[in-house]
């Protein structure tokens, strides 16, 4: 049995996991993000879509600031994130991030790629850590490739591998940055299928993607994001069925007529 240590305690269902009030963000001239406020509540599921340019992964990027946004606030289990370094690492060690192109260490294997963090970060000793990645890897129903690298895994299963990676560190909260659109259309059912079963357990999880099947099936909230702002948001069947705004009524007649 392994034992893992948490710097943050995870909120109760119910509670704010991230609260993010008028938040601001440029890149040089270009106003990215405008006036966001967005409370996420333990165990809900957020799926953000919009248009390219709309702002989606630049949000969920300062979540855990990979991105710095410039006004407002942003508290993620209590922490507030400043340029403060402590917050910042306190964070990132709470909250996994799964990218659109895996992001796996090439030169170490897929055990490796898993232990890695829970090694340097948790301090979890090497043989605890390993354990840890094959259940994980379990989880996500890819152990046999654990001796093998990145490139000789399928893009399906080496996004599989970058999920179990960010479950390694037993976050409380899940990002997932278009986590399906590098891949084949074969491939995409396998990583919604694992997402799917994440939010059955009641993973909290913000996720931007255009799968809006995903979206239907899984997500409390839907949001629609345009030129940096929150258009609308609102529960599936109300988002898909009676949207408010013409802006996201335009947005959906184009993707799911696709």
């Amino acid at each position: 049995m392994t034992t893992e240590q948490h710097d943050t305690p995870h909120a109760a269902p119910g509670d704010a996991v991230i609260s993010m009030e008028g938040v601001h963000k440029w890149f040089g001239d270009f106003h990215v993000l405008k006036n966001i406020d967005l409370e996420v509540k333990q165990g809900e599921r957020i799926v953000i879509c919009g248009p390219s340019g709309s702002g989606k992964s630049t949000l969920i990027r300062c979540i855990n600031r990979l991105e710095e946004h410039q006004r407002g606030r942003i508290i993620v289990n209590g922490t507030e994130l400043t340029s403060d370094v402590k917050n910042i690492e306190r964070t990132r060690r709470d909250v996994g991030m799964v990218f659109q192109h895996f992001n796996l260490f090439p030169h170490l294997t897929i055990l490796e790629n898993l232990a890695l963090a829970p090694i340097w970060v948790r301090k979890t000793p090497r043989k605890e850590a390993e354990a840890l990645a094959m259940r994980y890897l379990e989880r996500v129903d890819i152990a046999e490739q654990a001796g093998k690298y990145p490139g000789q895994l399928s893009g399906g299963q080496q996004q599989r591998v970058a999920i179990a990676r960010s479950l390694c560190m037993n976050p409380s909260v899940m990002l997932f940055d278009e986590p399906t659109s590098a891949l084949d259309p074969e491939m995409i059912k396998e990583v919604l299928d694992v997402m799917v079963e994440l939010a059955e357990e009641g993973m909290t999880m913000l996720c931007v993607t255009h799968e809006m099947g995903f979206a239907k099936s899984v997500a409390n909230r839907v949001i629609f994001m345009d030129f940096g702002e929150i258009v609308e948001q609102n529960d599936p069947d109300n988002f898909f069925n009676n949207p408010k705004m013409d802006r996201t009524q335009l947005f959906l007649s184009q993707i799911l007529s696709h």
